[in-house]
């Protein structure tokens, strides 16, 4: 095994999907295929992307694409973003020459391998912002000497962020930035007496199933309007228009909705909702 660059962009021609299959001819079978049952890195061009390096993942298994000779499908599981997009000239070593320009033979490459102290370099910095809010404070109201010394446990940096209660937070830090903390659905924004937005994120496809956490695979929601929404009493189209179904919402809920009847996503197209999300919740929870 050893752990694998993928390039992806949005506008990409090739039939990819976040955090479920990534599509690629030939040309980079043997690296895909040495990647099988370790982790990836998943990084944005500049040319419609921001030349950085934008989530992790795991990478199952490689199967031909049945309709399209010469390619493949890289079948991915366990699919997580950045908080913070690592810029490419912190990662890959291999993509800077000596005199520190840019080594355009190796960038060419869609699929490169990548070493292991670089991809957990990578990974310390895409969660920095997560990893530093959990350091414990220390306490300066006790006298010089008289302070018990922190002694943290170093868990391995990929052991410690591919755990759920680590990632939960990571996204929800996230899809809240995204979404300026305001329901979505509502357009409401209630922030608490400590600073603490009221807004939940919501996976669209739930992680049981095989949901990615991903921005694109997100809703910020009021706690009311997110249960409603996992129980399928709500959905969106693809359009963001608001689903709702016959029977099952509280009295006077319409009076909650946004006026326009669609939901607010955020402005910038790599966070908004992806239809291949949108139309798993409506065809397997959305009770309409």
């Amino acid at each position: 095994m050893a752990k694998v660059v993928l390039t992806h962009k949005s506008s990409s021609r090739y039939d990819d999907e976040p955090g479920s299959r990534y599509h690629f001819p030939r040309t980079y079978l043997g690296f895909v295929e040495r990647g099988v049952g370790d982790y990836c890195l998943y990084y944005e061009p500049r040319r419609g992307g921001r030349a950085s390096y934008v989530a992790m993942a795991r990478i199952n298994e490689v199967t031909p694409d049945p309709s399209t000779p010469d390619h493949f499908y890289a079948w991915i599981s366990d699919y997580q973003e950045f908080v913070a997009p690592v810029p490419f000239r912190e990662g890959e070593s291999t993509l800077l020459k000596d005199d520190g320009s840019v080594n355009r033979g190796q960038f060419g490459r869609s699929v490169r391998l990548i070493a292991d102290d670089e991809f957990e370099h990578v990974v310390l910095l895409g969660y920095g912002p997560v990893l530093q809010a959990e350091q414990p404070p220390q306490d300066a109201h006790l006298p010089p000497g008289m302070a018990e010394p922190i002694i943290e446990f170093e868990r391995p940096i990929i052991e410690r962020v591919t755990r759920r209660p680590f990632r939960d937070r990571a996204f929800a830090q996230q899809v809240r930035l995204a979404y300026d903390a305001r329901c979505a659905v509502t357009g409401v924004k209630l922030i608490n007496g400590g600073g603490v937005a009221e807004a939940e994120a919501a996976h669209i496809r739930p992680v049981a199933a095989n949901g990615p956490d991903a921005v694109q695979n997100g809703l910020s929601l009021s706690r009311t309007v997110h249960w409603l929404f996992d129980r399928g009493f709500l959905s969106l189209g693809d359009d963001y228009r608001i689903l709702k179904t016959k029977n099952g919402l509280p009295d006077g809920f319409d009076r909650m909705l946004n006026p326009s009847g669609e939901a607010l996503v955020p402005a910038n197209e790599a966070d908004q909702p992806h239809p291949a999300f949108l139309r798993w919740h409506r065809e397997n929870v959305f009770k309409g």
